[in-house]
């Protein structure tokens, strides 16, 4: 198995306030969401994933940093993608920390 690669918080406002063209994917619930999240983010609730991971094809090529509220749900999501040749980087610590 892979090792999945991470980002903190800081590091990802600080290459966010660099380059705007980051992949985001929060695999939160809706109502997660709508509370708080990272602008411009994609949301694709976590049990959601197998079944949309087609909404995520044009991204193939790009990395894209995924997040939930504390990282655990990003870490499997991170997991699954990984599988199927995606370029993930989760998000440490999640909404939390953010």
């Amino acid at each position: 198995m892979q090792q999945i690669q991470s980002i903190t918080a800081s590091e990802l406002k600080e290459r966010l306030a660099q380059d705007n063209d980051i992949v985001l994917l929060d695999v939160r619930e809706p109502s997660e969401h709508a509370e708080k999240n990272i602008s411009n983010s994609l949301l694709i609730p976590l049990g959601e994933i197998p079944a949309r991971i087609s909404e995520l094809e044009p991204y193939k090529n790009r990395e894209i940093v995924v997040y939930c509220r504390s990282g655990n749900r990003s870490g499997q999501a991170c997991a699954y993608l990984g599988q199927y040749g995606y370029t993930v980087v989760n998000l440490t610590g999640g909404m939390l920390k953010w």
